[in-house]
């Protein structure tokens, strides 16, 4: 299996190579930078490709297209880095330093405001705005690193106040987290046709922002332990290979 990471950032890719060093490097079209593990039961490159949706879709199909091109596609592809957890609640939320694994990629603010309120993309009669993951993959991912299961939306600009947060988790029942780039991620791999996980690790809560109260490094931990995690899932949940057949 051949799997491509996908992070906003380079602390978020180090954090990854850091479950499966060493990681070699190769730069693909465009300027990024690809990490590739070595070692690992399951091959996977890192990459970097910036911070939003739009940086995020356009670095990872650049990504598949040269994987592609390359003769050597990619098998799956997950967004992942660190995000704001949404208070804690009956079946939502998330606490700080914890695991998530998106049950649904959701677009937050894909769309337009009205006077009855926010009305999504899919609405106006355009696109989509969710993207579900592999259901038995989202399990195995979770059950392996410790992870609460839920939604997990995208947002192109990030949540600073209570009340934005509370309109979040009441157009999104359930939601765990909030990040950048994980509904572009899940764009590009649909438009290849290869399947996508969005895994998040919780440095902060979603609402005020309050800088002192953030936990980048434990989250950035959480990250690697999670990565250490994730090839034994994936072997398991891809069973043996099948018999060669004779006639």
């Amino acid at each position: 299996m051949r799997v491509l990471v996908v992070t906003a950032v380079a602390a978020e890719r180090d954090a990854v190579c850091a479950a499966a060093e060493p990681c070699d490097g190769m730069t693909l079209p465009g300027g990024h930078e690809l990490r590739r593990a070595a070692g690992l039961p399951v091959a996977l490159d890192a990459l970097a490709a910036g911070v939003g949706p739009a940086a995020a879709a356009a670095g990872t199909a650049t990504a598949l297209t040269a994987a592609a091109l390359a003769g050597q596609p990619y098998d799956l592809v997950v967004s992942a880095g660190i995000g704001g957890g949404f208070s804690p609640g009956p079946g939502s939320g998330a606490p700080l330093g914890s695991v998530v694994v998106a049950d649904a990629i959701v677009a937050g603010d894909l769309g337009a405001e009205s006077p009855d309120g926010f009305v999504p993309v899919t609405e106006l009669g355009f696109g989509t705005v969710v993207h579900r993951p592999d259901p038995a993959l989202v399990r195995a991912v979770a059950a392996a690193s410790g992870a609460a299961v839920g939604p997990v939306v995208t947002v192109s600009t990030v949540t600073g106040s209570a009340d934005r947060a509370a309109e979040l988790a009441e157009r999104h029942p359930g939601v765990r987290a909030e990040a950048m780039e994980g509904f572009g991620v899940a764009e590009a791999a649909a438009a290849h046709g290869v399947p996508v996980l969005e895994i998040r690790t919780i440095s902060n809560a979603v609402g005020p922002r309050d800088r002192a109260a953030w936990r980048i490094g434990e989250a950035l931990t959480a990250l690697t332990g999670a990565f250490r995690t994730l090839p034994g899932a994936l072997t398991a949940t891809a069973g043996p290979a099948p018999e060669p057949h004779h006639p």
